[in-house]
Protein backbone atom coordinates (compact mmCIF):
# COMPACT_ATOMS: atom_id res chain seq x y z
CA UNK A 1 0.00 0.00 0.00
CA UNK A 2 1.19 3.55 -0.67
CA UNK A 3 2.05 5.62 2.38
CA UNK A 4 1.50 9.34 2.81
CA UNK A 5 4.98 10.84 2.50
CA UNK A 6 4.46 14.54 1.82
CA UNK A 7 1.99 17.40 1.97
CA UNK A 8 2.46 20.24 -0.51
CA UNK A 9 1.55 23.90 -0.16
CA UNK A 10 1.49 26.29 -3.10
CA UNK A 11 2.60 29.70 -1.86
CA UNK A 12 2.47 33.22 -3.23
CA UNK A 13 5.20 34.37 -0.82
CA UNK A 14 7.78 31.72 0.09
CA UNK A 15 9.64 33.80 2.71
CA UNK A 16 6.45 34.78 4.54
CA UNK A 17 5.14 31.22 4.46
CA UNK A 18 8.43 29.94 5.89
CA UNK A 19 8.22 32.57 8.65
CA UNK A 20 4.65 31.47 9.53
CA UNK A 21 5.44 27.75 9.73
CA UNK A 22 8.60 28.38 11.77
CA UNK A 23 6.32 29.97 14.39
CA UNK A 24 4.64 26.55 14.59
CA UNK A 25 7.95 24.89 15.37
CA UNK A 26 8.76 23.46 11.96
CA UNK A 27 12.47 23.54 11.14
CA UNK A 28 12.08 25.01 7.68
CA UNK A 29 15.30 25.74 5.79
CA UNK A 30 15.86 29.15 4.25
CA UNK A 31 14.35 29.27 0.77
CA UNK A 32 16.86 29.35 -2.09
CA UNK A 33 14.61 28.62 -5.06
CA UNK A 34 10.98 27.85 -5.98
CA UNK A 35 10.74 24.63 -3.92
CA UNK A 36 11.67 23.56 -0.42
CA UNK A 37 10.67 20.89 2.03
CA UNK A 38 11.05 20.08 5.69
CA UNK A 39 10.82 16.63 7.22
CA UNK A 40 8.54 16.52 10.24
CA UNK A 41 9.28 14.34 13.29
CA UNK A 42 6.74 11.81 11.94
CA UNK A 43 8.82 11.44 8.77
CA UNK A 44 6.20 13.15 6.59
CA UNK A 45 7.60 16.02 4.53
CA UNK A 46 5.91 19.39 4.36
CA UNK A 47 6.74 20.96 1.00
CA UNK A 48 6.33 24.44 -0.49
CA UNK A 49 6.25 25.40 -4.16
CA UNK A 50 5.91 28.94 -5.42
CA UNK A 51 2.94 29.91 -7.52
CA UNK A 52 5.38 30.71 -10.34
CA UNK A 53 6.80 27.17 -10.30
CA UNK A 54 3.36 25.58 -10.34
CA UNK A 55 2.38 27.76 -13.32
CA UNK A 56 5.54 26.62 -15.15
CA UNK A 57 4.71 22.98 -14.49
CA UNK A 58 1.00 23.35 -15.25
CA UNK A 59 0.26 26.51 -17.28
CA UNK A 60 -3.54 26.07 -16.97
CA UNK A 61 -3.43 25.72 -13.18
CA UNK A 62 -5.97 27.93 -11.43
CA UNK A 63 -5.51 28.90 -7.82
CA UNK A 64 -8.28 27.32 -5.71
CA UNK A 65 -10.61 29.49 -3.66
CA UNK A 66 -11.73 28.83 -0.10
CA UNK A 67 -10.53 26.27 2.41
CA UNK A 68 -8.15 24.15 0.31
CA UNK A 69 -6.62 21.81 2.85
CA UNK A 70 -6.54 21.18 6.55
CA UNK A 71 -3.45 21.18 8.73
CA UNK A 72 -3.75 20.67 12.47
CA UNK A 73 -0.89 21.13 14.94
CA UNK A 74 -1.10 19.41 18.31
CA UNK A 75 0.16 21.63 21.10
CA UNK A 76 1.61 20.35 24.38
CA UNK A 77 -1.17 21.78 26.56
CA UNK A 78 -4.24 24.03 26.45
CA UNK A 79 -1.98 26.91 27.55
CA UNK A 80 0.34 26.16 24.64
CA UNK A 81 -2.63 26.58 22.25
CA UNK A 82 -3.19 30.06 23.68
CA UNK A 83 0.53 30.94 23.62
CA UNK A 84 1.03 29.68 20.05
CA UNK A 85 -2.04 31.56 18.85
CA UNK A 86 -0.82 34.75 20.54
CA UNK A 87 2.71 34.34 19.09
CA UNK A 88 1.34 33.96 15.56
CA UNK A 89 -0.90 37.02 15.92
CA UNK A 90 1.96 39.05 17.43
CA UNK A 91 4.05 38.20 14.35
CA UNK A 92 1.39 39.88 12.17
CA UNK A 93 -0.53 36.83 10.95
CA UNK A 94 -4.32 36.53 11.13
CA UNK A 95 -6.54 34.56 13.46
CA UNK A 96 -9.66 32.87 12.16
CA UNK A 97 -10.92 31.85 15.60
CA UNK A 98 -9.58 32.75 19.04
CA UNK A 99 -8.82 29.86 21.41
CA UNK A 100 -11.86 28.12 22.89
CA UNK A 101 -12.72 24.97 24.79
CA UNK A 102 -14.42 22.79 22.19
CA UNK A 103 -17.25 20.48 23.15
CA UNK A 104 -15.22 17.48 21.94
CA UNK A 105 -12.70 17.93 24.76
CA UNK A 106 -9.93 19.98 23.20
CA UNK A 107 -8.61 23.52 23.48
CA UNK A 108 -8.81 24.74 19.89
CA UNK A 109 -7.86 27.79 17.84
CA UNK A 110 -7.50 28.60 14.15
CA UNK A 111 -4.94 30.81 12.42
CA UNK A 112 -4.50 31.66 8.75
CA UNK A 113 -1.23 31.18 6.87
CA UNK A 114 -0.02 33.72 4.27
CA UNK A 115 -1.82 31.78 1.48
CA UNK A 116 -5.19 31.82 3.28
CA UNK A 117 -4.96 28.21 4.49
CA UNK A 118 -6.66 27.70 7.84
CA UNK A 119 -4.35 25.99 10.34
CA UNK A 120 -5.81 24.43 13.47
CA UNK A 121 -4.09 24.41 16.85
CA UNK A 122 -5.30 21.96 19.48
CA UNK A 123 -4.55 20.21 22.77
CA UNK A 124 -6.51 17.80 24.90
CA UNK A 125 -8.33 19.41 27.81
CA UNK A 126 -7.73 17.89 31.24
CA UNK A 127 -10.29 15.22 32.09
CA UNK A 128 -12.60 16.46 34.85
CA UNK A 129 -12.26 14.52 38.08
CA UNK A 130 -15.34 13.46 40.01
Amino acid sequence: MPALAAIGIVTRDMKNSVRFYRLLGIAVPDPVDDHLDATLPSGVRLMWDTLELIKQLEPDWVEPQGHRMGLAFECSSPGDVDATHARIKAAGFRSKKEPWDAFWGQRYAQVIDPDDNVVDLFAELPTPTA
